[in-house]
């Protein structure tokens, strides 16, 4: 089934797709460099919004859970990006231990975990899910609605190497994101962990990864000749906040006043009548929390006690003392009238699929990933990697520029990688004081 869209104020967007389909063979060529530069994540999905005048990213997550809710005609492409990518990253592994959330009442997440070791065993991997939740000491099944079940085993640590009963395996496969911190059996082991331990929210900053974005951004608005505002929302980072104790709220509404005559201005150049809005967000976490929409400094000044706690802490309970403001991108599609906006899937750098997170109860201008969303796979008439500029009768391709804009957000997401790598690095090496002692 293709999902039906309306999307508004198609002028601007009908242009970039366009100038995007042209490009094609320089833009494949120029990704293709990149790749070549860069160690790619092993894999990542990205929430986009489109405007009709603007099509951007709002989040990267390096620690995906949905590939449930991807088109299993996408399957194929998925296992063969997986054979490419352990090809790339690790290509001496055949055991790979999948190290999932401690969901274990979220049957839909524990889906996500199903299809995600079905996809690797297809990519010829022996695959066993090892689990970080302490009270699980044995061998633990479990039964999901849709007949699937999943086999949780303890961890355990031998020396530097994390095994389950019976399985050495050479690589570990991350599905948990680290809200919580790095645990102790994952520290200083020799086997290769994707993503990395700093990839996880403990060390990882959304501000990081836009500001990889903005240098992504320009450099390919210079390839296709584009406003990279068209592709990049604007933020800015206030890195002193409490709301619990109602600190950081002037830090936080300066930030606004700054920002939104920018965006205003931007829209008054692109004819654009929309009021513009800001979001601001928890600077790391995930999962939808710690997120509200802004349209005035007097939005984030004196917050009621309701808003202050959902503000407050995210995922794990972890502490927000640090917010991103970022611009807010409207999302004008709908499907059958409820707000939609699109998520793309990746394994490597290869797209492998998607879908659209579409909520009843939200507006054009509101956080979609929140209680009630509910998850329509991507599926267009014409296959994504050939789309037709010459013929005026194709259907759009709209799922070729999105996975452009997505690659583009993986791209940056190497190159934060990359900077926290050195981090990491950096922060191993003695102190002076150390070495003389």
């Amino acid at each position: 089934m293709v999902p039906h869209l309306t999307t508004a104020l198609t002028g601007p967007l009908a242009d970039l797709e366009q100038r995007i389909l042209q490009a094609l063979p320089q833009i494949e060529q120029w990704f293709r460099n990149k790749w070549n530069e860069q160690e790619i994540p092993f894999y990542a999905s990205v929430d986009l919004r489109n405007a009709g005048f603007k099509l951007a990213p709002v989040d990267t997550n390096l620690f995906p859970a949905g590939f449930n809710n991807l088109n299993p005609d996408f399957t194929p492409i998925a296992v063969h990006a997986a054979m490419s990518a352990v090809e790339t990253i690790c290509p001496d592994t055949q055991r790979y231990l999948l190290i999932p959330e401690n969901h274990t009442r979220n049957t839909f997440y524990l889906q996500n975990v199903v299809a995600l070791r079905n996809i690797l065993r297809q990519a010829g991997l022996a695959v066993r899910i090892g689990t970080l939740i302490p009270d699980i000491k044995e061998p633990t099944s479990i039964s999901l609605p849709s007949g699937d079940s999943l086999l949780l085993e303890p961890l355990r640590r031998e020396k530097n190497r994390v095994t389950l009963d019976g399985f050495d395996p050479c690589a570990i496969l991350l599905n948990n994101d680290l809200s919580g911190g790095i645990p102790e059996i994952l520290k200083g082991v020799e086997q290769v962990v994707l993503p990395p331990l700093y990839a996880g929210w403990t060390t990882r900053r959304k501000s990081q990864h836009f500001n990889c974005y903005d240098r992504v951004a320009e450099e390919f608005a210079q390839l296709i000749d584009i406003d990279p505002w068209l592709i990049n929302p604007y933020f800015a980072v206030c890195g002193k906040v409490n709301f619990s104790e109602k600190d950081g709220e002037d830090c936080l509404a300066s930030y606004v006043s700054a920002l939104l005559p920018d965006i205003a201005a931007k829209y008054k150049e692109y004819g654009v009548k929309e009021d513009p809005f800001l979001i601001v967000k928890a600077d790391r976490g995930t999962y939808g929390m710690g997120i509200m929409t802004v349209k005035s400094p007097d939005d984030v000044r004196d917050l009621n006690r309701k808003q202050r706690n959902k503000m407050a802490v995210v995922k794990e309970g972890l502490e927000v003392q640090e917010v991103m403001i970022q611009e807010g991108v409207y999302t004008f599609e709908t499907i059958n009238d409820a707000v939609a906006e699109p998520v793309v899937y990746m394994v490597g750098h290869f797209v492998v699929g998607g879908f659209y997170r579409v909520h009843t109860g939200r507006r054009v201008d509101e956080n979609l990933n929140a209680p009630g969303m509910q998850f329509v796979p991507l599926a267009f008439e014409t296959p994504c990697t050939t789309p037709d500029c010459d013929d005026p009768s194709a259907p759009p391709n709209r799922f070729y520029t999105y996975g452009v804009v997505a690659r583009l957000a993986l791209l940056a997401a190497s190159l934060e990688l990359q900077q926290l790598a050195a981090e990491h690095q950096q922060a191993l090496q003695p102190t002076p004081a150390a070495l003389r002692a």
